[in-house]
């Protein structure tokens, strides 16, 4: 009987190392993705530059193998001492690559692992024409279905030191009388009762947590507007369109009349052919064509429409009744300059590569979460009075300023200025 006991010990101990292996390779080989995909995304691409460097190949870039890890932990202080450094400042300025002194170097090795093994997504001949970026990446089926077939496996090893337990029993004359089946075992129902509550609380938790927000939600708009096409492009500046975003809370959306500063001239799309999400060949002329119905415009005669009833818009025209994409709660304040003009961010911070959009969606989530941990990372820009940069809004911080001239700390995050109080953002 203790042989039989040795061999199914031995299994068990086996079986649970090699999961235990199994789940930390995968995890290890999951962290650099996620890793990249949540500290350097929004400013680098592995394969082609961006609002910052391409980073595949970095290793054969770099001075020396302890390099990254210093520019990564502190690239202000990089810059002002290591040649390198200051050469790949001057490329890439104004822009400051933000300091992750958070980040480990195992999840540097992780990053920088990833970048160098990326492969660029195979495009598929899908009907969207689109590209299948994204998908097959994520491999918790594939996690789940192996931990599930353990778990069976493990069901099955109990099931058999069972049965040779009753054996064992029977050749020595022991009587225990007969096993209690699975079905109704105590144990076995209370550890299914206890999976059941935490897989149902799983998807309880985070389907509460997701009430009212509209990640990757892309509503059919009155006119169907290429953001590829007229940022991307064409490299129409955001604030060409939506200038009040430095300037006050609201970004605003354009009148008919800005998109008519253009397409007085402009009748005729000639560019790429645009397909749409359903896989169709978009008829953009017809589009330009919405926009002349809402100004009131005849590309005819080149003149509005003439103004009959006397309300001081041409007969026929109205607003484009564009449906608003990003919303916020009620109770949330954001105000568009404060990010914009002060914090000097990105408009891709937030909305992801609009550039690279046909049609716009809600790139991320805009949770608490997201934006506090933005506000913990975030460096704040002062102004410098020797060098004449910087921003002067953040003076009244002066104490950091010299802090940071006397080296006592390296940089300053948005949450050490009050960006994670609850009332800036609440009211």
């Amino acid at each position: 009987m203790s042989r039989y006991r040795t061999i199914i010990n031995k299994a068990l101990a086996s079986l649970l190392v090699v999961l235990l292996i199994s789940f930390n390779n995968a995890v290890f080989a999951a962290d650099g993705e996620a890793l990249f995909k949540a500290n350097c995304s929004n400013c680098h691409k592995p394969d082609a530059d961006y609002t910052g460097p391409a980073l595949k190949g970095w290793s054969d870039r770099e001075p020396s193998k302890e390099w990254i890890y210093k520019w990564v932990a502190n690239p202000a202080q990089m810059i002002a001492t290591d040649a390198y450094a200051k050469a790949l400042f001057e490329k890439w300025k104004p822009t400051v690559m933000t300091a992750f002194s958070n980040l480990k170097k195992e999840e540097v090795d992780a990053i920088m692992k990833y970048v160098d093994d990326y492969t660029p997504p195979v495009a598929t001949a899908a009907a969207n024409g689109s590209s299948s970026e994204g998908e097959g990446s994520d491999n918790s089926l594939l996690y789940g279905i192996l931990t599930l077939t353990l778990a069976v496996v493990a069901f099955i090893l109990l099931q058999v030191n069972s049965n040779l337990r009753k054996l064992s029993d029977e050749k020595e004359g022991v009587d225990r009388g007969e096993p209690v089946p699975f079905y109704r075992n105590k144990t076995y129902i209370m550890a299914l009762i206890l999976l059941l509550f935490v897989i149902g609380g799983y998807f309880v938790v985070n389907g509460a947590m997701g009430l009212g927000r509209q990640k990757n939600y892309q509503p059919v708009q009155p006119i169907y507007y290429s953001h590829k096409v007229h940022a991307g492009t064409n490299q129409i500046s955001c604030l060409y369109c939506h200038g009040s975003a430095q300037d006050s809370k609201h970004s605003g959306i354009p009148s008919v009349n800005v998109c008519m500063n253009c397409h007085m001239a402009i009748k005729e799309y000639k560019g790429d052919p645009i397909i749409t999400e359903d896989g169709k060949t978009l008829d953009a002329n017809a589009e330009i064509q919405k926009l002349y119905q809402y100004a009131g415009w005849n590309p005819d005669t080149k003149q509005y429409n003439a103004d009959n009833n006397k309300d001081g818009v041409p007969d026929g025209a109205k607003p484009i009744p564009w449906v608003r994409i990003h919303n916020l709660p009620d109770h949330v304040y954001f105000n568009h300059s404060q990010h914009v003009k002060v914090g000097k961010q990105q408009c891709q911070t937030c909305h992801g590569n609009i550039q690279e959009m046909p049609e716009v969606y809600q790139f991320t989530d805009l949770s608490m979460g997201w934006c506090v941990n933005c506000h913990r990372e975030t460096k704040v820009d002062f102004y410098n009075k020797e060098s004449k940069e910087g921003n002067k809004f953040y003076s009244i911080y002066e104490k950091f300023h010299n802090d940071i001239k006397n080296h006592k700390m390296d940089s300053v995050t948005v949450e050490k200025i009050g960006g994670t109080e609850c009332q800036k953002c609440h009211y």
